[in-house]
């Protein structure tokens, strides 16, 4: 998919640090004991689901594979796992691992395959929990299939528009940083990409030149030459998508840099890109581009900036800069995302703490202390002693 080789080293990393940490709490997924009634002892017990699956996108394939794998199988069950045709071969690679590993044959499945492979999996009467990974028009159609077949459990961890909030009393030079970071890492191909900038007007001209400067500075190139920054998009249809988006904003408001396609460097690069004087409302200001391009607005105060970060369906990522950290946290806990950066941006995470979203951005978490739990249902036994 022509991701940089630095980024897809850090993919295989985080996948093995994932499985590691996620293989350290199996033992926890542990159950409960009542012993209130005098004649009773209650307890609660965890078992699997059986046969489960899951469906991941095209742009993490290692660490997504054991995103899922570690915690399902980990719980004790067989798992189908469907990759993305445009990038199968991870996936293939590691279950093979799995099975020099010793994982029993069955356990870990691979299958590839476009969407009406997913809609096989969702509706599935064998099945009985799926988790997804990607849009959330997809997703709403994974929900839809395994309620009208047999009520799968179903966990999503769907799309994002994320907000970064810049106020004038932050350090800019970070936060510049942090904010070219986010908006180009992985090609901008990244669900909690901060795509939606929203700096104080007091600050704006400085921030927007700091931005400017920064971009101009990232190299495009070949994927394996190590000094590349940004890669191609994935492929034609991704980069197609996104120049009918920048073609439509051009006419709606200002490029700061960037705009077009990098056919300069090769096949379906496109220049890291900022506009400026967008309304909200606007298509690329409310969906989500996939791609590296930044929005970026003004705001007098909180309140204000509150509102039109929150305006929005999507709810995965938000980030707020500022050194004053009673207003931070403050704003932290109004912006309305299953994750929030205090002087800090997508892609940091950290996976023994929940992920996922609010409102259209997905329903349930992965990553965390309660991950292998997720995979298991709960049964209450009562035993009578008389």
């Amino acid at each position: 998919m022509g991701k940089p080789v630095a980024l897809a080293e850090g993919d295989v990393e985080e996948g093995r640090n994932i499985t590691n940490y996620f293989s350290g709490l199996i033992e926890l997924a542990d159950g409960q004991t009542s012993v209130n009634s005098p004649d009773h002892l209650n307890m609660m017990i965890r078992q699997p689901y059986g046969v489960v699956a899951a469906i991941i996108p095209w742009n993490f394939p290692a660490m997504l594979f054991c995103h899922e794998i570690a915690p399902a199988c980990g719980a004790g069950n067989a798992m189908i796992l469907k990759t993305s045709e445009k990038a199968p071969l991870s996936g293939i690679f590691l279950a093979q691992l799995c099975l020099e590993a010793g994982f029993p044959p069955g356990i870990v499945n691979v299958i590839s395959g476009a969407g009406d492979t997913g809609a096989l999996l969702s509706s599935h009467m064998k099945i009985r929990k799926i988790s997804f990974t990607g849009s959330t028009n997809a997703g709403r159609a994974v929900m839809q299939a395994a309620a009208q077949s047999n009520l799968k459990d179903v966990a999503l961890e769907l799309g994002g528009k994320s907000p970064l909030v810049v106020f004038a009393d932050a350090d800019l030079d970070h936060a510049a940083q942090m904010s070219l970071r986010s908006f180009t890492f992985n090609s901008g191909q990244t669900c909690t990409a901060s795509t939606r900038l929203y700096v104080e007007k007091v600050v704006a001209s400085k921030f927007k030149q700091l931005l400017v400067d920064g971009v101009k500075r990232l190299a495009q190139g070949p994927p394996a030459q190590k000094t590349t920054d940004l890669g191609p998009q994935a492929d034609s249809t991704q980069a197609s998508s996104i120049s009918r988006f920048l073609e439509t904003a051009k006419s709606e408001g200002q490029v700061l840099v960037g705009g077009e396609r990098a056919t300069d460097v090769g096949d379906n690069f496109i220049q890291p890109t900022i506009f400026t004087g967008l309304k909200d409302s606007s298509n690329i200001n409310q969906l989500e581009v996939f791609g590296p391009v930044l929005v970026l607005h003004e705001f007098s105060d909180e309140e204000e900036v509150i509102q039109r970060a929150n305006d929005t369906e999507y709810g995965l990522y938000a980030s707020v800069f500022s050194t004053n950290i009673n207003k931070a946290l403050r704003v932290a806990r109004a912006l309305e995302a299953g994750s929030v950066g205090v002087n800090e941006t997508s892609p940091y995470g950290a996976y023994e703490l929940p992920f996922g979203g609010f409102k259209a951005s997905g329903i349930g978490r992965q990553k965390g202390s309660d991950a292998v739990r997720s995979w298991t249902q709960e049964k209450t036994v009562y035993i009578h002693h008389g």
